[in-house]
């Protein structure tokens, strides 16, 4: 059976989960969940995504994610291959980390209240999962963005974006006094959730979101793809965006594509040009190292490692 299209588009929200394999820990420890956040934080930045919310449990997790650009797909392979390695290597492990394919729900975030209710749901998972006593605050668990919805900006970081939860709770500004009033909204929130139906949509289907919104969603569907909802994996959008950069790159230069080629392997300003492809895009080395005519992709990487060495000096 062929898989289930992920259904992308510029602007869309989604909450996005997954749990380790067999239901295994994920994170062994805090400084595994500082791992998965500093490795979300480069997602962010290599997709220009922006975080509304986020939850770490000790075998999954939840993210509330808004794409400006249709690469959902190209930033969870990368967020979810790299974390796998990252944790692979420190704790001396190989395989795969996490069970099947991670859940993406598409969010309506017409400001009808169903991104509220997802964003809710997510941060009153320690509450559910009992990893709060009664007598502890919200604010107390420290591996979900509500936290940091209670600091000041300065202490976020910068691609959590708290001004569209904020604005769906009627609070008009990231002040004090509004984060407090987060905080109280959310402390009785918790009192009133209701286990037992409020939140079945959250967890099951493909959006969330009223019958008009799921029918345009279906109607974009059916236009882009026919009849069917399954199908191969829509071709990603990042080796265009990889493209863009490059004849940014040759423009700034004065380059011409030829020079690509008539140039050494590790040439200094093609090595730039790698390192921006690799923070900016989730495009692989190995099509950076053909792209940029700089040799096999192991030695690019090896370019990469020295370069790395040098600039944290």
């Amino acid at each position: 059976m062929a898989r289930k299209l992920r259904v992308q588009y510029p602007g869309a929200i989604y909450h996005v989960m997954n749990r380790g394999d067999r239901r295994e820990h994920i994170f062994k420890d805090d400084t595994d969940r500082k791992l998965f956040l500093q490795t979300l934080g480069e997602a962010c930045q290599k997709t220009g995504w922006f975080l509304h919310v986020w939850c770490l449990m000790p075998n999954h997790f939840h993210l509330v994610i808004e794409t400006p650009q249709p690469n959902l797909v190209a930033g969870m392979k990368w967020l979810l291959g790299t974390y796998t390695g990252r944790f692979n290597r420190r704790h001396k492990l190989f395989g795969h980390l996490f069970s099947g394919r991670y859940k993406a729900l598409i969010v309506d975030g017409s400001g009808s209240g169903y991104l509220k209710n997802v964003c809710d749901y997510v941060h009153l998972n320690p509450v559910r999962a009992k990893m709060l006593s009664p007598k502890q605050k919200l604010g107390a668990f420290p591996w979900s963005s509500l936290h940091l919805y209670l600091q000041s900006s300065r202490k976020r970081p910068a691609w959590l974006r708290v001004g569209r939860l904020l604005g769906e709770h009627g609070i008009p500004r990231d002040s004090k006094k509004g984060r407090r009033e987060f905080g109280r909204r959310m402390e009785l929130r918790r009192q009133a959730q209701n286990e037992s139906g409020q939140y079945k949509p959250l967890r099951r289907g493909w959006c969330i979101g009223d019958k008009a919104f799921r029918k345009e969603l279906l109607a974009q569907m059916k236009e882009q793809m026919g009849e069917h909802h399954y199908g191969e994996e829509r071709a990603e959008t990042e080796q265009e965006r990889a493209e863009g950069i490059v004849r940014e790159g040759l423009k700034q230069l004065g380059w011409k594509e030829a020079d690509l080629a008539a140039r050494p392997k590790g040439d200094r300003e093609k090595l730039k040009l790698a390192v921006r492809l690799r923070a900016e895009t989730t495009v692989t080395v190995k099509w950076i190292a053909q792209r940029l005519r700089m040799g096999t992709w192991t030695h690019l990487n090896h370019l990469l490692y020295w370069h790395r060495r040098e600039t944290s000096r």
